[in-house]
């Protein structure tokens, strides 16, 4: 991804652990001083635990680059994740290379955090994405099957670019859903007739497009979007909690 050396971006050196990481929900209220928010790297074990645990797919998503604890204070409070998205992603920019691009894949924070963490959360990170890489874009998806439209990123100069392809969900009997990619990673192919081969009964399961939005890190490729900015869709209720991007 030609990444410079950062505190942030490179977790060489930094010892994490999720001791300080707390079940419980007990010790911080919704005032909680949010100048003590950073982020930090952590064990790719670490993101594992706590992605698969709380997010709402309760799986770690194939592909990962970045794996980011969020603390308050000393606490980890949140984890985020971010790789290579969907395969050919990068076209939708004009003269892109898949180097160019990285796609925010998870997004978990504790209901402990007050509401407006979500965007401290995204400007620390696309700073940093900014200030110490090479990265032109990021991609994000916010799932409608879960009642996101993607607020956090309207609120945070993302565009709408509207809706991805419906990218089906794979059942491999284990409790879980897993996106082709995830399944490829474990398996070694995207192929269901090679998965078939190794005695997986796999089910298909159609799921439905996701809203799409873009944020551009280097704002002078705006113009090289090959696809049209919309206006951004509603909400439609309350859509429930913190990050389950």
């Amino acid at each position: 991804m030609n990444m410079k050396r950062t505190k942030l971006i490179c977790a060489a050196g930094v010892n994490e652990s999720t001791g300080s990481y707390r079940e419980s929900n007990a010790g911080l209220t919704p005032s909680a001083a949010l100048h003590e928010l950073r982020l930090q790297p952590i064990s790719l074990v670490a993101a594992k635990h706590i992605i698969i645990r709380n997010h709402y797919l309760h799986s770690f998503p194939g592909g990962t680059k970045l794996h980011i604890g969020v603390f308050l204070g000393t606490r980890l409070l949140g984890a985020l994740t971010l790789g290579v998205g969907p395969f050919l992603g990068y076209k939708i920019v004009r003269d892109a290379e898949p180097t160019d691009v990285i796609t925010l894949t998870r997004l978990w924070l504790s209901d402990e955090l007050p509401s407006n963490t979500e965007s401290k959360v995204l400007g620390i990170l696309l700073r940093e994405l900014k200030k110490s890489t090479n990265l032109k874009f990021v991609l994000a998806y916010s799932d409608p099957a879960a009642g996101h439209v993607g607020t956090i990123y309207q609120g945070t100069n993302w565009f709408y670019i509207g809706l991805s392809s419906a990218t089906p969900l794979y059942d491999i009997g284990d409790g879980k859903l897993h996106y082709s990619r995830s399944l490829a990673h474990q398996l070694g192919s995207h192929s269901m007739k090679y998965w078939n081969s190794k005695g997986l009964a796999v089910k298909t399961i159609p799921q439905m497009a996701k809203h799409k939005y873009i944020y551009f890190l280097d704002e002078s490729w705006r113009s090289r979007l090959a696809v049209p900015e919309l206006p951004f869709p509603k909400k439609e209720g309350n859509s429930g909690n913190h990050g389950n991007h």
